[in-house]
């Protein structure tokens, strides 16, 4: 069976957005560039009408434009395997690496990421910087952590690396939440549990520090149901996804429900902020 190679150009806040729209299309591999997406599907799946169907619900968001083109079968295993390098976060600090890259000692924390469909390798800015965050910036020890749309459970495997007592997860996709499963396993962390559903269907617990790497627009209609699942007084809430010019409405969303920014980075033009419930 040959393949469909998808060329889609969109601005990188969408890129996780659209993997997961693409996803429930039928495609199976995709690679992050640096004007957006390639992605994948086999010649019997892909559908051009439900391609510009899909992508006709976000022309107000983003300028978005595409082309593909037809592929000879390929091991995509092996292909994705050659491109995928380790990626090293703060010198000897962490590095997030797949099973099939040998181990590194020279580093305080290892991550083993098969990322498959799922977003948070660990190589966008996003994912990187909440990494730091966690390890410079965040308690984890003893404490209870949530991770909201947690991609391939990388920042849950952070969580429980950094002694967590107890680590939940949740993504909206059902093949997200399988792969972060996976990798949890891969990193032997028994004490993350993943679900799969959004914020409404997670039971009613309270967390010392609550992990979101999703978008702007998530996070602005999310915050506030946030802190529900927050300890009064004494907890975390880590953001990234967003530009640093969507710092000011972010905060402003967080600072409504009683949130009081604390931290935060930058870099590329992406942001990371911590807020405190004080």
């Amino acid at each position: 069976m040959n393949y469909i190679e998808l060329k889609l150009s969109v601005d990188a806040e969408f890129s996780d957005i659209f993997m997961a729209e693409l996803g429930e299309l039928g495609y199976e591999t995709f690679t992050e560039e640096s004007y957006g997406l390639n992605a994948y599907i086999t010649e019997d799946l892909f559908s051009e009408e439900n391609l510009d169907s899909m992508i006709e619900r976000y022309l107000g968001m983003t300028q978005i434009s595409y082309s593909f083109k037809s592929l000879e079968k390929k091991n995509w295993n092996e292909e994705w395997e050659k491109s995928y390098e380790p990626i090293s976060v703060f010198e000897n600090g962490i590095l997030v690496r797949a099973s099939f890259h040998e181990p590194n000692p020279a580093y305080q924390y290892e991550i083993v990421i098969n990322p498959k469909m799922s977003f948070g390798t660990g190589h966008h800015e996003t994912t990187s910087m909440i990494l730091g965050l966690q390890l410079k910036e965040i308690n984890h020890e003893g404490k209870k952590v949530l991770d909201v749309g947690c991609g391939t459970g990388i920042l849950a495997i952070m969580a429980s690396k950094l002694g967590a007592s107890e680590v939940a997860a949740f993504d909206i996709e059902e093949w997200a939440a399988e792969n972060s499963r996976e990798n949890v396993a891969l990193n032997h962390c028994e004490n993350v549990v993943v679900r799969q559903g959004t914020i409404e269907d997670e039971p009613a617990e309270q967390y010392d520090v609550v992990l979101a790497n999703i978008n702007r627009n998530i996070l602005m209609r999310d915050i506030p149901q946030y802190i529900n699942f927050m300890k009064p007084n004494a907890s975390v809430l880590a953001v990234s996804g967003f530009y640093e010019h969507d710092i000011a409405d972010i905060e402003k969303v967080a600072n409504e429900v009683g949130l009081i920014k604390t931290g935060g980075t930058s870099k590329n033009n992406w942001a990371s902020v911590i807020f405190e419930w004080k």
